[in-house]
């Protein structure tokens, strides 16, 4: 990463303060971006229970002027394959000209008297670019409740590549504003991208 640009040292403190790997989520990052400079970038760190463990999960998204880059890291506990707790990071890096949808659900408090500007109780960012699409069939029916015919199924196909929720309560206020930020930032310029 371009050392003297102020999103790429916003991105590395972001990286850093999640306190999750940060040398290793770091150098995976730098590694995907290469020489070309931040745009936009959003950090998300997120805590599961699975059985008895807990596993930590960061997602680090960066827009670049031509590339959306999504790195995850995952730590595992030691199993059968290791004798030690290790982790697992992976980049994927997409041409912006590939970025087919972006989705932003807001979820806000008292719809009634919501006042423009005011940061969304959670948002749900979901971006598709055609890698991993999930196809939801259902038998299809006709109107006519006797009829046994067989009318083949029916469903959608969705595009589904990532889906990161962020919620002010778990998150907290700051990084719902950088994922709204990093969410106008990406379809401005999947927006420039297309012309």
């Amino acid at each position: 990463m371009a050392k003297t640009s102020t999103t790429t040292q916003g991105l590395r403190a972001a990286i850093e303060r999640s306190g999750y790997y940060p040398a290793l989520v770091a150098e995976a990052v730098e590694a995907a971006v290469g020489g070309e400079p931040v745009r936009s970038y959003l950090v998300h760190q997120e805590t599961t229970f699975d059985q008895n463990e807990v596993r930590r999960h960061v997602t680090v998204l960066v827009l670049t002027g031509n590339r959306f880059i999504v790195s995850h890291t995952d730590e595992q506990a030691a199993d059968n394959t290791s004798p030690t707790p290790y982790a697992t990071t992976s980049t994927e890096s997409v041409k912006l000209s590939r970025i087919s949808s972006i989705v932003v659900s807001r979820v806000v408090a008292n719809p009634e008297s919501y006042t423009p500007g005011t940061l969304p109780r959670e948002i749900v960012l979901t971006i598709g670019w055609g890698a991993v699409s999930r196809i939801d069939l259902e038998p299809a029916a006709c109107g006519d409740p006797n009829c046994e015919a067989d009318h083949g199924y029916t469903g959608n196909s969705t595009a589904d590549d990532l889906s990161l929720r962020v919620s002010e309560a778990g998150d907290g206020p700051e990084t719902v504003r950088q994922a709204l930020t990093f969410a106008q930032a990406l379809s401005e310029a999947t927006a420039d991208s297309a012309r």
